[in-house]
């Protein structure tokens, strides 16, 4: 009882007590209690399980959430509880000289009811019944099993339902039937066809595909006044870029409803009007946004007027009323090549790059291939951040860099033939200042001599020298000695 309002158990207490004392029938209780039957059926459901269970011959322990009353098709426990004795007598060789109705009467039962149970539920006992009645001699002769004029008012219903996947009520109000005849005429002659369509629901039970059979028998499809009442607001959905919300107010319809309709019988047109650029969802770029058609309709004459004029997109934005940002980002995810042209131009090399960024760096990619100074020199001085400019030249500029690399190649040989021409010129020059000593050197040894008369010793004295050096130097000036 745990979990249930105290005014809930008050409620239904007379109705319990009488579920308790009496075998009335939970119809019965609830209209002599005044009580809801849905509601007192839920009650005992839910927190009188057991007595439930008890009532209908079901006997079990602690493990009473998990016992079923019945299966999904077949005799209820409360049914096998009441017929059982008399379905057990009506296989019994004691009572073979009774007949059907003569046991329901002693069982104080409903001949009809125990007739029923017993075809439904129990048809080979009838067979081997009257196999033995009939051996023994005690049949009473009347006719069993189906009838000729009731198997010919029901054969064009039958077979209609053995190719089609109609309901016995549609088959028949087609065919001008009653419904719980044609379902008793299935049940006790063709229990084939019905097992057999129970098969296919039991299959389609999670088919969610539109005209397709589903678990309960009937086709998933929508209502027909449902169809007619969202009729025009599809339409206006397929056929124009109004918002839901326009169409709603258009049509007369709830927002809600629209869109539940929508979500339920057409995801197909869904998917196609939130497809604008009919790429679909298998091929669109991961993270990029899906736009209803009305945002395709409201971008479409900025778009035009871009491809046509190749206007800034601020201004075009601007014109139009968009925001200038948002529409930037509708560009880059539905018209990339749009997008990409946008705020270009093409350099004199044909290389296409944004204008701001060509007009930012020109000045500093002129000076970079006509002068030697380094880029990050030529940034510093312009303001310019280095990395920023020297990724644009790579990408943009790859003749200026050959350009700056003849001129440093260039300068490099300049410098080196000015260091050549100073080597020699200093070459030469030490050249002739040693060709001029060793001329004075000789004269003054010469002069030297002929003051001593030719004397060696003498003159090495008055020059300062050794003998032996002067001996040297008069080999060295080809002197005679």
């Amino acid at each position: 009882m745990r979990g249930c309002k105290p005014e809930t158990k008050a409620k239904y207490r007379p109705a319990l007590e009488l579920y308790v004392a009496t075998d009335l029938s939970c119809v019965e209780i609830c209209r002599r209690c005044g009580v809801s039957h849905t509601g007192f059926s839920r009650y005992i459901a839910s927190y009188h399980r057991q007595l439930m269970l008890k009532r209908n011959g079901v006997e079990c322990g602690p493990e009473i959430a998990q016992v079923r009353l019945r299966k999904k098709s077949g005799q209820t426990a409360a049914a096998h509880a009441k017929y059982k004795d008399a379905i057990r007598a009506c296989d019994d060789a004691a009572y073979i000289e009774f007949n059907v109705s003569q046991i329901a009467r002693l069982f104080e039962l409903n001949p009809s009811a125990l007739g029923n149970q017993l075809r439904n539920h129990y048809p080979e006992i009838l067979e081997r019944r009257e196999k033995e009645r009939h051996r023994l001699g005690v049949n009473d002769n009347l006719h069993r099993g189906v009838k000729s004029w009731c198997k010919e008012q029901y054969a064009e219903a039958v077979e209609h339902l053995r190719i089609t996947e109609d309901t016995i009520r549609q088959t028949a109000d087609l065919y001008g039937l009653s419904s719980s005849g044609l379902r008793e005429h299935l049940l006790y002659y063709y229990k084939d066809l019905i097992r057999a369509r129970a098969n296919k629901r039991e299959r389609a039970k999670t088919n969610k595909i539109r005209g397709e059979l589903t678990g309960n028998g009937r086709k998933h499809e929508p209502m027909p006044e449902s169809e007619k009442k969202y009729r025009e607001a599809i339409r206006l959905y397929r056929t124009t870029a109004m918002t839901q919300e326009e169409i709603c107010a258009a049509t007369g319809v709830t927002v809600m409803g629209l869109r539940h309709h929508l979500r339920l019988w057409n995801k197909e047109l869904m998917e196609e009007r939130h497809d604008v650029d009919g790429r679909g969802e298998g091929t669109r770029p991961t993270g990029t946004k899906c736009y209803l058609k009305s945002t395709a309709a409201k971008y479409a004459g900025a778009i035009e007027r871009l491809k046509a004029t190749g206007s800034p997109m601020a201004e075009v934005a601007k014109e139009f009323g968009l925001n200038p940002d948002v529409f930037r980002k509708y560009l880059h995810e539905h018209e990339p090549e749009l997008a990409a042209t946008l705020g270009r131009t093409k350099l004199s090399n044909g290389r296409s790059v944004l204008a701001r960024s060509a007009e930012k760096y020109d000045e500093a990619v002129r000076l970079y291939e006509t002068t030697t100074e380094t880029l990050k020199s030529i940034a510093r001085r312009l303001g310019l951040q280095y990395k920023s400019v020297g990724g644009f030249v790579r990408r943009n500029h790859p003749e200026a860099i050959a350009a700056h690399d003849r001129l440093l190649e260039q300068e490099k040989k300049l410098q080196e033939q000015k260091e050549s021409q100073s080597c020699e010129k200093e070459q030469t020059e030490t050249t002739v200042s040693v060709q001029e000593e060793e001329t004075k050197e000789k004269e003054h040894i010469l002069q030297v001599l002929k003051q001593t008369g030719g004397h060696k010793r003498n003159a090495a004295k008055l020059l300062g020298i050794s003998k032996s050096t002067l001996y040297n130097k008069l080999r060295k000036f080809n002197l005679s000695e």
